[in-house]
């Protein structure tokens, strides 16, 4: 019989293990990721190294959302394409991925060619099977989230998912059918208890949004063009939620036309999609929908995990607090920042990082327990034995209670990673290292050492310690892979398998340590520490506030001066005045509502004198130079005073046009004020009024 070659084996090895396929949520390509959104994709990775671990085919994907109107936006201010905007972005998030020591497997973006014609054939199949269908959207709009509210989903008048302001919006657009799989999808829910997890997470998305009753969903838009084509109605660009939602089958090859790469077959459907809580109500309502309405299953849990906050609150770019990954790597290396955001986070509730519990955990975990621990062991094998590690067997009563620690620790990891309780699992796995310290204080290998008849005894100590270490470094690394792989070098031994790791004695009997033992984790000055720390954050708050004063003096410089078109015939006893106001113009409209955008940067008054008239003809306001249109106030009223209202010339409807849009106003006898937003945000040098008396 021919003997199979190294690769033929290991291939044929991977065809027999049970596979499974966990994914992030796909990182929106806007800027650098911060601290609390890198927390995914670490948490990601030590439930993916976990399974491996067991002997799982795992299957890692992340990767990059980068299509959408505040993508546009930030490309245009950049003075870039979107493309090459996004190509700048997504570099950054795999780098920092990459520095994390992530071992992802697949790494898609939703600008691949391959994933932008697949959801091209979604889109066209679901809208030929009736799903989807043409009609006009108006309603509540919020630009960060782009997402589409009715009146009453709004909380507090604002975003549900991320509590900034909300715009009225209308435009021609395509629906998906929700309520057609509503019921279908409840009993799902019902019938499949770990579907969504945490049970919390799972009760908020059936009361807040199933059983109230679901609106049919916007699935295209057409104000902005940077997104994937509808095929068949170029005009609409695929909206948000069913271009990066499908990354999910894409990543693996799935083809519509019955094409699909194996891998789709042998991965599909997923494990676990790992998500942050702010998005569980897309991936566990319209995701498992659209995958009905494709006759596909539904993957097996969706998991909402918290938020990772700083200690003053959440990371904001505006309160110069954000925290980077590469910042954090830089005070104190890739693996310890793993542990702070792994071993902080609670399974439901938010979890805080600050400067000062990192130095703590620094100093008192990893240089202390487990540091201090492996080099204190390897120092003194060396010390008694030249780094020989030898089993005699000479037992005490003591050994049992280390033995039943460590043989006990990896079904407890087993138990908690399987309900993804990673931080329960980490505190696990140093309950055995801190075992080892007592024993260490309890054998006193240092007064053993002074007898010469225990020296099998002091032997047989220092073979267990060894022995308890590297079952511990095994099961740690999932969670800090260099440190594991450090331990087990130094060990001169290989990292135990799963089924190794609920045995003591399998460590080579009279294996040598190094004799070089390196320092695993320093402690930290934390005086020193906060006082470049402290030096780093006052940069962060001066280039906010930098940047601010600058778009401040900006704005004072690019005063806009709007002209009336002189073939425009102006009448000052007009009945329709634009005006551009201050957000304090109305009670009706509240400081974030009545947002400006001049160049790209949000202002919050403008010149008040500034207003073009017209009756009963079309009106064309020129603005001097090309400005970013954000929201416009229309203030019905009159040149010389409120009487001239009430005549019944005034005008009946406004249609407000840009060079890609409309709003309409329709006036009423009640009002005589109309605000009117866009939530699509546009470069213009002009505005077109069509005013009907």
């Amino acid at each position: 019989m021919k003997k199979q070659t190294a690769s033929a084996a290991e291939s044929e090895k991977n065809t027999m293990k049970k596979p499974y396929y966990i994914t992030t949520a796909i990182a929106y390509t806007s800027g650098k990721p911060h601290i609390g959104n890198t927390y995914e994709i670490v948490l990601a990775d030590s439930i993916a190294r976990f399974k491996r671990m067991q002997g799982y085919d795992v299957r890692f994907q992340t990767g990059t959302d980068e299509h959408g109107q505040k993508i546009e936006l930030k490309a245009a201010e950049a003075g870039k394409t979107p493309k090459q905007f996004v190509d700048e972005v997504a570099g950054e998030i795999k780098k920092t991925f990459d520095l994390m020591n992530t071992s992802y497997d697949k790494f898609i973006r939703t600008t691949d060619d391959y994933h932008e014609k697949q959801v091209q054939k979604i889109f066209k199949k679901l809208y030929d099977k009736g799903d989807i269908y043409k009609s006009e959207y108006e309603g509540m709009y919020c630009t960060p989230c782009e997402s589409f509210f009715t009146a009453s989903q709004l909380v507090d008048g604002k975003c549900p998912d991320c509590g900034r302001p909300c715009t009225p919006a209308k435009e021609e657009a395509y629906f998906f059918r929700m309520s057609k799989y509503a019921d279908k999808l409840i009993s799902y829910i019902n019938e499949h208890p770990d579907f969504i997890q945490p049970e919390s997470r799972k009760n908020e998305m059936m009361n807040n949004f199933l059983l109230p009753g679901l609106q049919d969903l916007c699935v295209s838009r057409t104000s902005f063009k940077w997104g994937i084509p509808v095929d068949f109605d170029p005009k609409h660009v695929v909206y948000v939620w069913i271009d990066a939602l499908s990354n999910y089958i894409t990543g693996l090859g799935f083809d519509l036309d019955g094409n699909s790469d194996p891998m789709f077959e042998k991965y599909w459907p997923a494990d676990l999609h790992l998500i942050g809580k702010d998005i569980l109500r897309f991936h566990t309502i319209y995701w498992p929908i659209m995958l009905m309405a494709l006759d596909l299953p539904l993957p097996k849990q969706v998991f909402g995990h918290p938020w990772l906050l700083q200690g003053d609150g959440k990371m904001s770019k505006s309160k110069g607090n954000v925290i980077y990954a590469d910042e954090l790597v830089h005070f104190f290396g890739v693996d310890a920042v793993r542990y702070f955001v792994l071993h902080e986070m609670p399974f439901e509730n938010d979890g805080v990082i600050s400067w000062d519990l990192m130095i703590e955990r620094m100093n008192s975990d990893l240089a202390n327990t487990l540091g201090n621990l492996v080099n204190r062991t390897i120092s003194m094998t060396n010390k008694y034995f030249g780094g020989v590690a030898v089993n005699y067997g000479v037992s005490d009563p003591v050994d049992e209670s280390l033995f039943e620690v460590v043989t006990s620790t990896a079904s407890k990891v087993t138990a908690r990673m399987d309900k993804l309780r990673v931080a329960d699992a980490i505190t696990d796995i140093f309950t055995l290292f801190k075992r080892c310290n007592k024993y260490i204080d309890e054998t006193a290998p240092w007064v053993l050492a002074k007898d010469e008849s225990k020296k099998e005894r002091l032997s047989t100590v220092m073979y267990n310690l060894i022995d308890s270490i590297l079952i511990g470094a095994s099961l740690l690394e999932p969670f800090m892979p260099e440190t594991a792989k450090k331990i087990a070098d130094s060990l001169n031994a290989p990292l135990r398998t799963m089924d190794q790791v609920s045995t003591m004695g399998t460590y080579p009997s009279g294996n040598k340590v190094t004799d070089q033992p390196q320092i695993l984790f320093a402690r930290v000055d934390a005086e020193k520490m906060m006082e470049e720390v402290n030096a780093l954050m006052e940069s962060k708050k001066a280039a906010v506030k930098d940047a601010s004063e600058e778009t401040a003096e900006d704005e004072k410089e690019d005063e806009i001066t709007i002209s009336v078109d002189e073939a425009t015939p102006v009448d000052l006893d007009s009945y329709v005045q634009i005006q551009p106001v201050s957000s304090k113009a109305s009670s009706e409209l509240d400081d974030n509502t009545a947002e400006k955008a001049i160049d790209g940067q949000e202002v919050t008054s403008w010149q008040e004198d500034v207003a073009g008239y017209g009756h009963g003809e079309n009106l064309t306001l020129k603005f001097e130079k090309t400005y970013t249109v954000k929201y416009l106030a229309l203030k019905l009223g009159s040149w010389k005073d409120d009487a001239a209202y009430e005549q019944n010339n005034r005008p009946k409807e406004l249609d407000i046009q840009t060079d890609h849009l409309i709003r309409k106003v329709t006036f009423s006898d009640e009002k005589k004020e109309y605000w009117v937003t866009f939530s699509d945000t546009c470069k213009t040098s002009e505005l077109k009024l069509i005013i009907e008396q």
